[in-house]
Protein backbone atom coordinates (compact mmCIF):
# COMPACT_ATOMS: atom_id res chain seq x y z
CA UNK A 1 0.00 0.00 0.00
CA UNK A 2 1.42 3.51 -0.84
CA UNK A 3 2.34 5.99 2.06
CA UNK A 4 0.20 8.72 1.38
CA UNK A 5 -1.50 11.44 3.61
CA UNK A 6 -4.43 11.49 0.61
CA UNK A 7 -6.23 8.66 1.58
CA UNK A 8 -8.96 9.43 -1.48
CA UNK A 9 -6.20 9.29 -3.74
CA UNK A 10 -4.72 5.85 -2.87
CA UNK A 11 -6.53 3.65 -5.81
CA UNK A 12 -5.86 6.52 -8.02
CA UNK A 13 -2.14 6.59 -6.77
CA UNK A 14 -1.89 2.64 -7.40
CA UNK A 15 -3.05 2.98 -11.23
CA UNK A 16 -0.11 5.21 -11.67
CA UNK A 17 2.09 2.35 -10.01
CA UNK A 18 0.72 -0.07 -12.35
CA UNK A 19 1.73 1.56 -15.47
CA UNK A 20 5.67 1.00 -14.39
CA UNK A 21 7.04 -2.72 -14.90
CA UNK A 22 8.56 -3.60 -11.13
CA UNK A 23 7.23 -0.75 -9.13
CA UNK A 24 5.05 -3.20 -7.21
CA UNK A 25 8.12 -3.70 -5.01
CA UNK A 26 9.31 0.41 -4.73
CA UNK A 27 8.63 1.16 -1.40
CA UNK A 28 6.49 4.48 -2.15
CA UNK A 29 6.06 7.46 0.17
CA UNK A 30 3.67 10.57 -1.17
CA UNK A 31 2.94 13.60 0.71
CA UNK A 32 0.88 16.04 -0.59
CA UNK A 33 1.17 20.51 0.73
CA UNK A 34 -0.71 23.56 -0.05
CA UNK A 35 0.64 26.61 -0.17
CA UNK A 36 -1.95 29.57 -1.30
CA UNK A 37 -2.17 28.62 -4.92
CA UNK A 38 0.53 26.22 -5.24
CA UNK A 39 0.32 22.54 -4.62
CA UNK A 40 3.49 20.17 -3.51
CA UNK A 41 3.45 16.62 -4.28
CA UNK A 42 6.70 15.13 -2.48
CA UNK A 43 7.42 11.56 -3.82
CA UNK A 44 9.72 9.14 -1.90
CA UNK A 45 10.83 6.33 -3.67
CA UNK A 46 12.80 3.83 -2.07
CA UNK A 47 14.34 6.46 0.17
CA UNK A 48 14.96 9.13 -2.49
CA UNK A 49 13.36 12.44 -2.54
CA UNK A 50 11.33 13.56 -5.67
CA UNK A 51 9.29 17.15 -5.20
CA UNK A 52 7.28 18.96 -7.81
CA UNK A 53 5.39 21.67 -7.67
CA UNK A 54 2.48 23.00 -9.46
CA UNK A 55 1.06 26.68 -9.76
CA UNK A 56 -2.73 26.18 -9.72
CA UNK A 57 -5.80 28.55 -10.88
CA UNK A 58 -9.00 27.18 -9.15
CA UNK A 59 -11.85 28.59 -10.41
CA UNK A 60 -14.53 26.14 -10.20
CA UNK A 61 -14.84 25.59 -6.63
CA UNK A 62 -14.17 22.50 -4.12
CA UNK A 63 -14.67 19.77 -7.35
CA UNK A 64 -11.93 21.51 -9.59
CA UNK A 65 -9.46 21.83 -6.25
CA UNK A 66 -10.21 18.02 -6.07
CA UNK A 67 -9.62 17.34 -9.32
CA UNK A 68 -6.73 19.45 -9.83
CA UNK A 69 -5.12 17.56 -6.92
CA UNK A 70 -5.70 14.51 -8.39
CA UNK A 71 -3.79 15.48 -11.53
CA UNK A 72 -0.95 16.49 -10.10
CA UNK A 73 -0.49 14.24 -7.15
CA UNK A 74 -0.76 11.49 -9.81
CA UNK A 75 1.44 13.56 -12.22
CA UNK A 76 4.68 13.74 -9.71
CA UNK A 77 4.32 10.21 -9.10
CA UNK A 78 4.58 9.45 -12.63
CA UNK A 79 7.53 11.95 -12.41
CA UNK A 80 9.16 10.32 -9.91
CA UNK A 81 8.82 6.54 -11.14
CA UNK A 82 9.97 7.59 -14.47
CA UNK A 83 13.08 8.99 -13.18
CA UNK A 84 14.16 6.09 -11.04
CA UNK A 85 13.12 3.22 -13.56
CA UNK A 86 14.17 5.04 -16.79
CA UNK A 87 10.45 3.98 -18.28
CA UNK A 88 8.79 6.92 -20.69
CA UNK A 89 5.37 5.53 -21.42
CA UNK A 90 3.44 6.23 -24.00
CA UNK A 91 0.40 8.23 -22.73
CA UNK A 92 2.93 9.61 -19.92
CA UNK A 93 0.91 10.04 -16.53
CA UNK A 94 -2.86 9.57 -18.11
CA UNK A 95 -4.49 6.52 -16.53
CA UNK A 96 -8.36 7.82 -17.56
CA UNK A 97 -10.07 5.46 -20.54
CA UNK A 98 -10.73 8.96 -22.11
CA UNK A 99 -8.05 10.91 -23.42
CA UNK A 100 -9.61 12.77 -26.14
CA UNK A 101 -12.19 14.00 -23.42
CA UNK A 102 -9.35 15.54 -21.25
CA UNK A 103 -8.17 17.31 -24.76
CA UNK A 104 -11.70 18.40 -25.42
CA UNK A 105 -11.65 19.99 -21.73
CA UNK A 106 -8.27 21.65 -22.48
CA UNK A 107 -9.33 23.24 -25.81
CA UNK A 108 -12.32 24.46 -24.31
CA UNK A 109 -10.25 26.44 -21.70
CA UNK A 110 -7.55 27.26 -23.64
CA UNK A 111 -8.05 26.77 -27.38
CA UNK A 112 -5.46 24.00 -27.85
CA UNK A 113 -4.40 20.65 -25.82
CA UNK A 114 -0.83 19.56 -27.14
CA UNK A 115 1.07 21.43 -24.98
CA UNK A 116 -0.74 20.02 -22.01
CA UNK A 117 -0.45 16.77 -23.13
CA UNK A 118 3.45 16.39 -24.40
CA UNK A 119 4.91 19.65 -21.56
CA UNK A 120 2.40 18.82 -18.13
CA UNK A 121 1.24 15.42 -18.95
CA UNK A 122 4.11 13.56 -20.66
CA UNK A 123 2.33 11.92 -23.16
CA UNK A 124 4.42 11.23 -26.39
CA UNK A 125 4.51 13.50 -29.41
CA UNK A 126 2.83 10.14 -31.29
CA UNK A 127 0.03 9.72 -28.93
CA UNK A 128 -0.79 13.30 -28.94
CA UNK A 129 -1.07 13.39 -32.80
CA UNK A 130 -3.24 10.30 -32.60
CA UNK A 131 -5.79 12.32 -30.25
CA UNK A 132 -5.79 15.01 -32.92
CA UNK A 133 -6.25 12.82 -35.67
CA UNK A 134 -9.43 11.85 -33.70
CA UNK A 135 -10.67 15.03 -32.79
CA UNK A 136 -10.39 16.39 -35.95
CA UNK A 137 -12.06 13.35 -37.33
CA UNK A 138 -15.00 13.93 -35.47
CA UNK A 139 -15.55 16.82 -36.75
CA UNK A 140 -19.28 17.17 -37.48
CA UNK A 141 -20.74 14.56 -35.09
CA UNK A 142 -19.03 15.52 -31.77
CA UNK A 143 -21.95 17.27 -30.44
CA UNK A 144 -22.55 18.66 -26.81
CA UNK A 145 -26.28 18.60 -26.41
CA UNK A 146 -28.03 17.14 -23.36
CA UNK A 147 -31.06 16.51 -25.21
CA UNK A 148 -29.11 14.24 -27.55
CA UNK A 149 -29.95 10.49 -26.64
CA UNK A 150 -28.77 7.14 -27.68
CA UNK A 151 -30.46 4.18 -26.75
CA UNK A 152 -28.68 0.68 -25.66
CA UNK A 153 -29.94 -2.82 -25.59
CA UNK A 154 -27.55 -5.57 -23.98
CA UNK A 155 -27.93 -9.33 -25.05
CA UNK A 156 -25.54 -11.17 -22.42
CA UNK A 157 -25.58 -14.45 -24.63
CA UNK A 158 -23.09 -16.05 -26.87
CA UNK A 159 -22.40 -19.44 -28.81
CA UNK A 160 -19.49 -19.92 -26.93
CA UNK A 161 -17.27 -18.26 -24.63
CA UNK A 162 -14.07 -16.25 -25.44
CA UNK A 163 -11.21 -17.09 -23.26
CA UNK A 164 -9.71 -13.88 -23.42
CA UNK A 165 -13.56 -12.57 -22.93
CA UNK A 166 -13.95 -10.70 -19.23
CA UNK A 167 -17.89 -9.45 -20.50
CA UNK A 168 -20.79 -10.43 -18.12
CA UNK A 169 -22.51 -12.87 -20.63
CA UNK A 170 -23.15 -16.73 -21.19
CA UNK A 171 -23.03 -19.64 -23.36
CA UNK A 172 -26.32 -19.79 -24.61
CA UNK A 173 -26.71 -23.34 -24.55
CA UNK A 174 -26.26 -23.32 -20.89
CA UNK A 175 -28.81 -20.08 -20.10
CA UNK A 176 -31.68 -21.79 -22.58
CA UNK A 177 -34.11 -21.76 -19.72
CA UNK A 178 -33.36 -17.95 -19.11
CA UNK A 179 -33.44 -17.01 -22.23
CA UNK A 180 -37.48 -16.53 -23.34
CA UNK A 181 -37.54 -14.88 -19.79
CA UNK A 182 -34.79 -12.17 -20.18
CA UNK A 183 -36.35 -11.76 -23.54
CA UNK A 184 -39.46 -10.41 -22.30
CA UNK A 185 -38.17 -8.66 -19.62
CA UNK A 186 -35.84 -6.90 -21.93
CA UNK A 187 -38.98 -6.18 -24.10
CA UNK A 188 -40.50 -4.74 -21.08
CA UNK A 189 -38.19 -2.13 -20.39
CA UNK A 190 -37.61 -1.11 -23.68
CA UNK A 191 -41.21 -0.18 -23.91
CA UNK A 192 -41.29 1.50 -20.67
CA UNK A 193 -37.59 3.63 -21.52
CA UNK A 194 -39.17 5.19 -24.90
CA UNK A 195 -40.35 7.84 -22.97
CA UNK A 196 -36.96 8.58 -21.68
CA UNK A 197 -36.06 9.77 -25.36
CA UNK A 198 -35.40 13.45 -26.44
CA UNK A 199 -33.53 13.67 -29.53
CA UNK A 200 -32.82 10.44 -30.90
CA UNK A 201 -29.12 9.92 -32.05
CA UNK A 202 -28.48 6.38 -32.77
CA UNK A 203 -29.46 3.02 -31.43
CA UNK A 204 -27.01 -0.06 -30.68
CA UNK A 205 -27.80 -3.22 -29.43
CA UNK A 206 -24.58 -5.15 -28.38
CA UNK A 207 -23.30 -8.38 -26.28
CA UNK A 208 -22.62 -10.79 -26.10
CA UNK A 209 -23.72 -11.80 -29.46
CA UNK A 210 -27.17 -10.77 -29.84
CA UNK A 211 -27.63 -12.85 -33.45
CA UNK A 212 -27.24 -15.87 -31.07
CA UNK A 213 -30.53 -15.86 -30.53
CA UNK A 214 -33.36 -17.58 -32.14
CA UNK A 215 -34.56 -15.48 -35.34
CA UNK A 216 -38.19 -15.31 -33.24
CA UNK A 217 -36.58 -14.18 -29.94
CA UNK A 218 -33.99 -11.48 -31.85
CA UNK A 219 -37.32 -10.44 -33.80
CA UNK A 220 -39.74 -9.53 -30.52
CA UNK A 221 -36.59 -7.57 -29.36
CA UNK A 222 -36.45 -5.68 -33.02
CA UNK A 223 -40.00 -5.14 -32.55
CA UNK A 224 -39.88 -3.23 -29.66
CA UNK A 225 -37.45 -0.94 -30.78
CA UNK A 226 -39.14 -0.08 -34.06
CA UNK A 227 -41.56 1.70 -31.86
CA UNK A 228 -38.59 4.18 -31.45
CA UNK A 229 -36.37 3.93 -34.83
CA UNK A 230 -37.10 7.25 -36.44
CA UNK A 231 -34.70 6.18 -39.00
CA UNK A 232 -31.41 6.74 -37.17
CA UNK A 233 -28.08 5.33 -37.29
CA UNK A 234 -28.57 1.27 -35.94
CA UNK A 235 -26.21 -0.51 -35.16
CA UNK A 236 -26.45 -4.47 -34.26
CA UNK A 237 -22.55 -6.17 -33.07
CA UNK A 238 -23.53 -9.85 -35.23
CA UNK A 239 -20.15 -10.63 -34.12
CA UNK A 240 -19.61 -14.34 -34.64
CA UNK A 241 -20.11 -15.55 -37.62
CA UNK A 242 -21.02 -18.63 -36.37
CA UNK A 243 -24.58 -17.52 -35.87
CA UNK A 244 -24.64 -15.34 -38.47
CA UNK A 245 -27.57 -16.83 -41.01
CA UNK A 246 -28.65 -14.82 -44.70
CA UNK A 247 -32.16 -14.95 -42.65
CA UNK A 248 -30.99 -13.22 -39.60
CA UNK A 249 -28.77 -10.33 -41.77
CA UNK A 250 -32.60 -10.39 -43.99
CA UNK A 251 -34.33 -9.71 -40.49
CA UNK A 252 -31.89 -7.24 -39.13
CA UNK A 253 -32.62 -5.39 -42.69
CA UNK A 254 -36.25 -5.40 -42.46
CA UNK A 255 -35.92 -3.69 -39.03
CA UNK A 256 -34.24 -0.58 -40.39
CA UNK A 257 -30.48 -1.65 -39.16
CA UNK A 258 -28.28 0.02 -40.67
CA UNK A 259 -24.80 -1.16 -39.44
CA UNK A 260 -23.60 -4.70 -38.08
CA UNK A 261 -20.10 -6.04 -36.20
CA UNK A 262 -18.46 -8.66 -37.30
CA UNK A 263 -15.94 -9.36 -35.42
CA UNK A 264 -12.51 -11.60 -36.70
CA UNK A 265 -10.49 -10.30 -33.45
CA UNK A 266 -7.61 -12.02 -35.71
CA UNK A 267 -7.69 -13.89 -39.32
CA UNK A 268 -5.38 -16.90 -37.69
CA UNK A 269 -7.12 -20.34 -37.68
CA UNK A 270 -5.22 -21.81 -34.80
CA UNK A 271 -5.38 -18.82 -32.53
CA UNK A 272 -9.11 -18.94 -33.25
CA UNK A 273 -9.18 -21.96 -32.02
CA UNK A 274 -7.09 -21.16 -29.02
CA UNK A 275 -9.36 -18.75 -28.46
CA UNK A 276 -12.09 -20.88 -27.82
CA UNK A 277 -14.46 -19.10 -31.03
CA UNK A 278 -15.77 -22.05 -33.04
CA UNK A 279 -15.64 -21.01 -36.46
CA UNK A 280 -12.79 -19.75 -39.14
CA UNK A 281 -11.63 -17.07 -40.89
CA UNK A 282 -13.07 -18.57 -44.16
CA UNK A 283 -16.76 -18.48 -42.61
CA UNK A 284 -15.84 -15.19 -41.83
CA UNK A 285 -15.50 -14.16 -44.86
CA UNK A 286 -18.39 -15.97 -46.21
CA UNK A 287 -20.81 -13.72 -43.96
CA UNK A 288 -18.41 -10.72 -44.45
CA UNK A 289 -19.67 -11.00 -48.54
CA UNK A 290 -23.38 -11.59 -47.58
CA UNK A 291 -23.91 -8.38 -45.37
CA UNK A 292 -21.58 -6.18 -46.85
CA UNK A 293 -23.73 -4.94 -49.22
CA UNK A 294 -26.38 -4.91 -46.94
CA UNK A 295 -24.92 -3.06 -44.06
CA UNK A 296 -21.66 -0.57 -43.12
CA UNK A 297 -19.92 -3.00 -40.94
CA UNK A 298 -17.35 -2.57 -38.42
CA UNK A 299 -14.54 -5.21 -38.07
CA UNK A 300 -12.52 -5.86 -34.92
CA UNK A 301 -8.83 -7.08 -34.21
CA UNK A 302 -6.80 -7.19 -31.03
CA UNK A 303 -3.46 -6.88 -30.64
CA UNK A 304 -1.30 -9.31 -28.55
CA UNK A 305 -3.35 -12.17 -28.62
CA UNK A 306 -1.60 -15.29 -27.23
CA UNK A 307 0.72 -17.28 -29.34
CA UNK A 308 0.72 -14.25 -32.16
CA UNK A 309 4.03 -12.40 -33.28
CA UNK A 310 3.76 -9.37 -34.76
CA UNK A 311 3.72 -11.08 -38.29
CA UNK A 312 0.58 -13.03 -37.63
CA UNK A 313 -0.76 -9.82 -36.42
CA UNK A 314 0.04 -7.94 -39.70
CA UNK A 315 -1.49 -10.45 -41.84
CA UNK A 316 -4.76 -9.89 -40.03
CA UNK A 317 -4.72 -6.12 -40.88
CA UNK A 318 -4.03 -6.89 -44.23
CA UNK A 319 -6.84 -8.98 -44.46
CA UNK A 320 -9.23 -6.66 -43.03
CA UNK A 321 -7.48 -3.78 -44.99
CA UNK A 322 -8.30 -6.14 -48.57
CA UNK A 323 -12.22 -7.01 -47.00
CA UNK A 324 -12.29 -2.99 -46.97
CA UNK A 325 -15.04 -2.85 -44.45
CA UNK A 326 -16.32 0.25 -43.91
CA UNK A 327 -14.94 0.46 -39.70
CA UNK A 328 -12.06 -1.41 -38.49
CA UNK A 329 -11.74 -1.34 -34.56
CA UNK A 330 -8.16 -1.90 -33.18
CA UNK A 331 -8.07 -3.48 -29.79
CA UNK A 332 -4.99 -4.12 -27.81
CA UNK A 333 -5.18 -7.24 -25.41
CA UNK A 334 -6.83 -6.71 -22.10
CA UNK A 335 -6.32 -9.23 -19.60
CA UNK A 336 -9.22 -8.56 -16.31
CA UNK A 337 -10.31 -10.85 -13.86
CA UNK A 338 -12.99 -12.96 -15.12
CA UNK A 339 -11.33 -13.84 -18.53
CA UNK A 340 -9.53 -17.44 -18.61
CA UNK A 341 -6.48 -15.65 -20.06
CA UNK A 342 -5.80 -13.77 -16.55
CA UNK A 343 -4.79 -17.22 -15.68
CA UNK A 344 -2.92 -18.72 -18.32
CA UNK A 345 -1.77 -16.37 -20.74
CA UNK A 346 1.89 -14.86 -20.64
CA UNK A 347 1.95 -11.51 -22.51
CA UNK A 348 3.77 -10.14 -25.25
CA UNK A 349 6.25 -7.44 -24.69
CA UNK A 350 5.13 -3.70 -24.41
CA UNK A 351 7.48 -3.26 -27.55
CA UNK A 352 6.01 -5.86 -29.46
CA UNK A 353 2.48 -5.22 -28.73
CA UNK A 354 3.49 -1.04 -29.57
CA UNK A 355 4.65 -2.70 -33.20
CA UNK A 356 1.02 -4.34 -34.08
CA UNK A 357 -0.31 -1.18 -33.09
CA UNK A 358 2.09 1.02 -34.77
CA UNK A 359 1.46 -1.06 -37.95
CA UNK A 360 -2.29 -0.95 -37.78
CA UNK A 361 -2.41 2.83 -37.62
CA UNK A 362 -0.02 3.07 -40.65
CA UNK A 363 -1.61 0.43 -42.71
CA UNK A 364 -5.05 1.55 -42.18
CA UNK A 365 -4.64 5.39 -42.24
CA UNK A 366 -2.42 4.98 -45.55
CA UNK A 367 -5.35 2.71 -47.25
CA UNK A 368 -8.19 5.33 -46.73
CA UNK A 369 -8.97 5.09 -42.78
CA UNK A 370 -8.51 7.92 -40.05
CA UNK A 371 -9.06 6.81 -36.15
CA UNK A 372 -12.02 8.17 -35.17
CA UNK A 373 -12.37 6.95 -31.30
CA UNK A 374 -10.33 6.09 -28.83
CA UNK A 375 -10.35 4.70 -25.50
CA UNK A 376 -8.26 2.89 -22.92
CA UNK A 377 -8.23 0.34 -20.13
CA UNK A 378 -6.70 -0.78 -17.25
CA UNK A 379 -4.53 -3.74 -18.18
CA UNK A 380 -3.79 -3.20 -21.42
CA UNK A 381 -0.53 -4.95 -22.66
CA UNK A 382 2.03 -1.86 -23.22
CA UNK A 383 -0.06 0.52 -21.33
CA UNK A 384 -1.76 1.33 -25.23
CA UNK A 385 -5.36 2.28 -26.46
CA UNK A 386 -7.85 0.85 -28.57
CA UNK A 387 -8.80 2.43 -31.67
CA UNK A 388 -11.51 2.89 -34.03
CA UNK A 389 -10.46 3.47 -37.81
CA UNK A 390 -12.81 4.74 -40.50
CA UNK A 391 -13.84 5.35 -43.91
CA UNK A 392 -14.56 8.85 -45.10
CA UNK A 393 -18.46 9.75 -43.96
CA UNK A 394 -18.86 6.31 -42.28
CA UNK A 395 -17.96 6.77 -38.68
CA UNK A 396 -20.52 5.28 -36.34
CA UNK A 397 -22.17 8.35 -33.89
CA UNK A 398 -23.22 5.86 -30.78
CA UNK A 399 -19.36 5.26 -30.41
CA UNK A 400 -18.36 9.08 -30.47
CA UNK A 401 -20.79 9.89 -27.72
CA UNK A 402 -20.65 7.19 -25.82
CA UNK A 403 -16.61 7.48 -25.48
CA UNK A 404 -16.50 11.25 -25.31
CA UNK A 405 -19.83 11.16 -22.71
CA UNK A 406 -21.81 13.98 -24.47
CA UNK A 407 -25.37 12.36 -24.91
CA UNK A 408 -27.44 10.73 -22.50
CA UNK A 409 -28.14 7.13 -22.94
CA UNK A 410 -31.07 5.10 -22.48
CA UNK A 411 -29.69 1.58 -21.77
CA UNK A 412 -31.59 -1.55 -21.27
CA UNK A 413 -30.57 -4.90 -19.94
CA UNK A 414 -28.26 -6.83 -17.71
CA UNK A 415 -25.36 -5.20 -16.60
CA UNK A 416 -26.59 -2.14 -18.90
CA UNK A 417 -25.70 1.67 -17.31
CA UNK A 418 -27.87 4.58 -18.03
CA UNK A 419 -26.32 7.88 -18.29
CA UNK A 420 -27.91 10.93 -18.10
CA UNK A 421 -25.31 14.42 -19.12
CA UNK A 422 -25.53 17.99 -17.54
CA UNK A 423 -24.00 20.60 -19.11
CA UNK A 424 -22.35 18.89 -22.20
CA UNK A 425 -21.10 15.83 -20.28
CA UNK A 426 -19.66 18.34 -17.06
CA UNK A 427 -21.53 15.69 -14.87
CA UNK A 428 -22.78 12.40 -15.12
CA UNK A 429 -25.14 10.78 -13.07
CA UNK A 430 -25.84 7.18 -13.82
CA UNK A 431 -28.11 4.13 -12.93
CA UNK A 432 -26.56 0.44 -13.39
CA UNK A 433 -28.29 -2.67 -13.66
CA UNK A 434 -27.42 -5.67 -12.21
CA UNK A 435 -25.00 -7.95 -14.27
CA UNK A 436 -26.00 -11.05 -14.05
CA UNK A 437 -29.24 -12.20 -15.74
CA UNK A 438 -31.12 -13.66 -12.47
CA UNK A 439 -30.51 -11.00 -10.31
CA UNK A 440 -31.95 -8.27 -13.46
CA UNK A 441 -35.30 -10.74 -13.76
CA UNK A 442 -36.00 -10.69 -10.06
CA UNK A 443 -35.17 -6.56 -9.86
CA UNK A 444 -36.74 -5.21 -13.25
CA UNK A 445 -38.97 -2.98 -11.08
CA UNK A 446 -36.39 -1.23 -9.36
CA UNK A 447 -34.72 -1.02 -12.09
CA UNK A 448 -37.37 1.12 -14.05
CA UNK A 449 -37.71 2.90 -10.87
CA UNK A 450 -34.12 4.32 -10.47
CA UNK A 451 -34.36 4.52 -14.43
CA UNK A 452 -37.52 6.97 -13.61
CA UNK A 453 -36.24 9.15 -11.34
CA UNK A 454 -32.77 9.44 -13.38
CA UNK A 455 -34.44 10.79 -16.16
CA UNK A 456 -37.53 12.66 -14.63
CA UNK A 457 -36.83 13.82 -11.48
CA UNK A 458 -33.02 14.70 -10.93
CA UNK A 459 -32.02 18.04 -11.00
Amino acid sequence: MIDTNLEFLQSELQEVVNLFDGADDIKIRHRFSENENKFVNTVTLNGKVYAYGNLVDVKGGEIEKKRLVKRFAKLSLYKGLSRLTGQQLPWGALTGIRPTKLAYQQIEKVGEFTEFFTDVMKVSEEKTALTKRVIDTQKGIYERNDQNTDFFVFIPFCPSRCKYCSFISADIKSAQKHVDAYVDALVDEINFSAKFIKKLRSIYIGGGTPVALSDERLEKILCAIDKINTGVEYTVEAGRPDVITKSNLKMLKAHGVTRICINPQTFSNVTLQKLGRNHTAEQLVEKYNLAKDMFSVNMDLIAGLEGEDFNVFKQSVDKAIELSPDNVTVHTLCIKRGSYLAETENRLSGKEVSDMVDYAFGALTDNGYSPYYLYRQKYMAGNLENVGYTKPNKACVYNIDVMEEIAQNVACGANAISKRVFSGGERIERVASPKDVLTYLNKLEEIKNKKEKLFCSLV
